[in-house]
């Protein structure tokens, strides 16, 4: 699958005709956004664009060039550009007649983080993207983190969210793999949060951050440790595997799930592993190479579960693992952020 360059992108119909701020050449804000770039700016925002481009690893990540996962961020804000407005016509809402969101660019990630990942460059790399999240937070606004491999795109979003909570943070993660590895394989340094091993070092690392209140989404069959998945269930984390979702739940069901997360918290923490999908969204499962697996969520499911949780409250949001050069999976993450601010500007009309 070979997506088009920007000169394709930038001329086609939905986008030939129109201006829009610009991170760089072949960058432009999120759906035509404001473009910001201080702190400053940030005051009145309700929602906080942030770019995140990290990847784990010394050469191809699961089986796919690091170059295509890095450009995540910028596909992403490429696609969104074709649409005009916050117009849902489903809700027959404008998200932004409700909403202050802005553009904050991306993370200034050194170079050297996904060319040499050693533990000190990945914890440069974790602190640039901690920094951000930490002046949308001070700001009141939700940072909604375009990421692609962690600790850049799950811990460090999770971390300034634990650190300013008055009381215990929910986290609702959708996900194929629990990520929950006692030590990161790469690096095998404990202080770092890595891919498969970020969850663990979470809960590690911050008393707050409550199992009894962790949503867990979308795991499926045979790739996880027996006694470490038991070691979480015994904890009290609410887990909800495909196979309960498609026997039993239904996306209904499982949305009303998603109290559990806010259940005696002060914050909730939201990550999406977009590796979730595993085929059944609107691309095939090859894209994602060693990471894809049978029985995943839909792009409905997925923009249905970021719609509720918006409706819901949250303080803090990210994504990795995004599939890597389908414009359609890339315009798929815009409809989960789109539909998510729906759901917070429904709560904020409501005056939740």
């Amino acid at each position: 699958m070979t997506y088009p360059d920007w000169h394709e992108i930038r001329n086609s119909f939905w986008l030939r005709r129109h201006e829009f701020p610009q991170l760089d050449a072949e960058t432009p804000s999120f759906m035509r956004l404001p473009l910001v770039s201080r702190p400053e700016q940030l005051a009145g925002a309700d929602a906080v664009i942030i770019g995140a481009p990290y990847v784990a690893g010394w050469g191809e990540y699961a089986g796919v060039g690091k170059e295509a996962w890095l450009a995540a961020a910028k596909r992403v804000r490429q696609q969104s550009a074709r649409y005009h407005s916050g117009y849902v016509q489903e809700f027959d809402l404008d998200i932004f007649e409700h909403l202050s969101v802005l553009d904050y660019g991306d993370a200034d990630i050194p170079a050297r983080a996904n060319e040499a990942p050693t533990a000190e460059n990945i914890l440069a790399a974790q602190d640039a993207v901690v920094e951000k999240v930490a002046h949308c937070l001070e700001a009141g606004a939700v940072p909604i983190v375009i990421g692609q491999n962690s600790p850049c795109g799950s811990y460090a979003i999770a971390k300034p969210i634990a650190e300013r909570s008055a009381g215990n943070v929910g986290c609702i993660s959708l996900d194929t793999h629990w990520d929950a590895q006692t030590i990161d394989r790469l690096t095998m340094d404990p202080r770092i949060a890595g891919s498969g091993s970020w969850k663990h070092k979470l809960y590690e690392f911050h008393a707050n951050m409550t199992p009894p209140n962790l949503v867990e989404i979308g795991e499926r069959g045979m790739l996880e440790d027996k006694d470490m998945v038991r070691r979480w269930l015994a904890a009290g984390v609410h887990f909800y595997p495909m196979w309960k979702v498609r026997t039993e739940l239904g996306v209904e069901g499982l949305c009303e799930e998603l109290r559990h997360a806010y259940e005696g918290t002060s914050d909730v923490y939201v990550h999406f592993d977009m590796d979730v999908l595993g085929g059944a969204g609107p691309a095939g499962g090859d894209i994602l190479g060693e990471l894809a697996e049978p029985i995943g969520m839909t792009d409905y499911e997925v923009i249905r579960v970021a719609h509720e949780i918006g409706k819901r409250g949250l303080t803090g949001f990210s994504f990795i693992c995004i599939p890597p050069g389908s414009a359609v999976i890339y315009r798929t993450i815009v409809f989960v952020i789109a539909y998510l601010l729906a759901g917070m500007a429904m709560r904020k009309q409501g005056g939740a």
